[in-house]
């Protein structure tokens, strides 16, 4: 399966400890999964920072 540079660092890029590997956790439609599946998509539009800080600038 294909993966996006840069997955480790998502926020939807999460470790299932049933299966014991990482997953993303974003529900593709058809288009999407078959752009995903083809190489086709240049880059994830559901793709967010995994940015542990962000609240906390918030609260500043």
């Amino acid at each position: 399966m294909a993966e996006f540079s840069g997955c480790e660092s998502c926020t939807n890029y999460v470790y299932n400890e049933d299966y014991e590997c990482y997953e993303c956790l974003v529900n593709l439609d058809e288009d999407e999964f078959a752009k995903f599946m083809t190489g086709s998509l240049e880059s994830c539009p559901y793709y967010s920072r995994d940015d542990e800080y962000k609240i906390v600038r918030k609260q500043m």
